[in-house]
């Protein structure tokens, strides 16, 4: 049950209108995120889906991308988001993804410490890239924190924009 107002279960975007101006801006971003991401696809979604695990977010578990599969995003990334240390079917920059997304939301003051991450990191990604991947994961974490948090939508199945 939503802890805003009184939308169905399936009603991700009924409670933004309770803040229509932040619900906004924070839609707009939200589709740069989704429309406008240098990240390879494949990088994006370990990535989101290992915060998604982090931040509990059912609906965040069940989000699919309209582009995924002609991008070479198959079930089995979802399914081994988990294993992104050990699973065989990830690159480096995926791992590389995947590991600063859950540090991220996790233990971010470490994670910046972590020269030993950034000399990983900077041989797999470039400024441009890992800009385009901390601001996802801003938008995630938080995102996935308050959908979780207020119990909302956590009973639906999203279809990301396509890029085109």
């Amino acid at each position: 049950m939503s802890r805003i107002g009184t939308f169905a279960d399936d009603d991700i975007y009924g409670w933004a209108t309770k803040s229509p101006d932040l619900g906004g801006a924070i839609a707009n971003f939200s589709q740069a995120v989704y429309t406008k991401n240098r990240l390879p696809m494949r990088t994006r979604e370990i990535a989101r889906t290992v915060i998604a695990h982090d931040n509990e977010c059912t609906v965040c578990l069940n989000t699919r991308d309209a582009d995924g599969l002609a991008e070479g995003v198959d079930e089995a990334l979802y399914e081994h988001a988990l294993q992104w240390r050990t699973w065989e079917g990830f690159s480096e920059q995926e791992r590389l993804a995947a590991e600063f997304a859950h540090r991220f939301g996790t233990e971010h003051t470490k994670l910046r410490d972590d020269e030993d991450f950034w000399r990983r990191a900077n041989e797999h990604f470039s400024e441009e890239l890992l800009a385009d991947l901390a601001l996802s994961c801003a938008l995630w974490v938080g995102m996935g924190r308050m959908l979780r948090t207020l119990d909302i939508g956590q009973t639906c199945k999203l279809t990301l924009p396509s890029r085109a």
